[in-house]
């Protein structure tokens, strides 16, 4: 059944008569794209330059691709733009995944390298049990801890370097706290 919207919205897209657009769209059984299709072939409307038609800005889209189905599911391909969008997440989750595994968290005392870690499980861990995992890792920075990112992704000295700022700040405060300067010097012994 052809409603009134359909016709509207086929009068808007190619300007013709409403006589027209509901008989084109009738042949076509509701079918928007067929019905411009066959509007074009009698010569009622001209082909669009660049050769598609686009609805931007509404929720139907046809062009000049070919689209499975019948009816108005010719133009309404929500479902397959909605796992087009899955598999470039899946994908995107996949590259991560993959660039997680060949780069590592490195924990460093005393220039020794005490664990290694795969990023992707410091990522799984931060989201998962971020109130356990943070605190730990910041109170390894006061406990004299380093942490670096090793891997060809990852193991670039300007992410190292701001790791590396981060433990100096942490060994900074430590030593205020204990009442040492940052040069070595007691507070009481200044003079």
């Amino acid at each position: 059944m052809i409603t009134i919207e359909q016709v509207e919205e086929l009068r808007k897209r190619v300007n013709i008569s409403y006589e027209e657009a509901k008989a084109a769209l009738e042949e076509t059984n509701g079918d928007m794209l067929d019905a411009v299709i066959n509007l074009e072939r009698r010569k009622k409307i001209s082909a669009p330059e660049g050769g598609f038609y686009s609805t931007k800005n509404q929720h139907h889209i046809y062009s000049g691709e070919a689209v499975e189905g019948n009816g108005q599911d010719k133009y309404n391909n929500t479902g397959n733009n909605v796992i087009r969008l899955l598999k470039k997440f899946l994908s995107f989750c996949k590259k991560m995944l993959v660039k997680g595994n060949k780069n590592n968290f490195e924990v460093i005392k005393d220039g020794k390298t005490e664990m290694s870690i795969p990023v992707t499980l410091l990522a799984i861990l931060a989201i998962f049990f971020f109130w356990i995992t943070v605190p730990i890792l910041v109170l390894g920075l006061f406990l004299g801890y380093r942490y670096a990112f090793k891997g060809p992704d990852l193991g670039r000295e300007n992410i190292n370097s701001v790791m590396n700022k981060a433990a100096d700040m942490a060994e900074s405060l430590k030593n205020e706290v204990k009442g040492e300067s940052s040069d070595g010097e007691d507070f009481d012994n200044r003079g």
